[in-house]
């Protein structure tokens, strides 16, 4: 493909997934998944196509098929910071800590300030119980401004750190 052909390349796979995207959005996760898989047969390098299914398994609660999807992303896609952020977020979940750290470390790469990448690496290393390392991430989160509901949430989770650590005056 030519270098001046990629604007019109990259609105044609997201032209392709916009149905299931809504889909998605509907909770319709079934429906979207049938949708997906029917743009990836028509071109199998659309990362929009493998994210969103990561989505919708993620959503049916399928997270070894999700993970698979975001890393099938990242093949095609390898910029996606959302399939970045999601596969530190999966991996988590199915006790993969490691991996996610390392997800999730290289989404900040990307995007250094991102509070989306700092949350997920954050919640990878409270996850893993390296307890200073979740402070450092889910602190810096928090100045990046995020919503009310997930700050709660962190504030909720950086006290809990407070009262595990020893008090580092002494």
């Amino acid at each position: 493909m030519a270098e001046d052909d990629y604007p019109n390349t990259d609105r044609a796979r997201w032209v392709a997934v916009e149905e299931a995207a809504e889909l998605i959005h509907e909770e319709r996760y079934l429906e979207a998944l049938g949708a997906l898989r029917d743009a990836l047969r028509a071109d199998p390098a659309n990362g929009y196509a493998y994210f969103f299914t990561g989505v919708a398994l993620f959503e049916c609660g399928q997270l070894e098929g999700a993970r698979d999807a975001y890393r099938a992303c990242l093949r095609v896609s390898p910029r996606h910071l959302g399939a970045r952020v999601a596969l530190c977020h999966v991996l988590r979940k199915l006790g993969s800590h490691r991996e996610a750290i390392a997800a999730g470390v290289a989404a900040l790469e990307q995007a250094p300030a991102d509070g989306d990448a700092l949350y997920a690496v954050g919640m990878a290393h409270w996850a893993r119980g390296d307890l200073p390392a979740a402070e450092r991430y889910l602190s810096a989160f928090l100045r990046a401004g995020p919503e009310f509901e997930v700050k709660v949430e962190v504030e909720s989770i950086l006290a809990r750190i407070a009262s595990q650590t020893p008090d580092r005056n002494n």
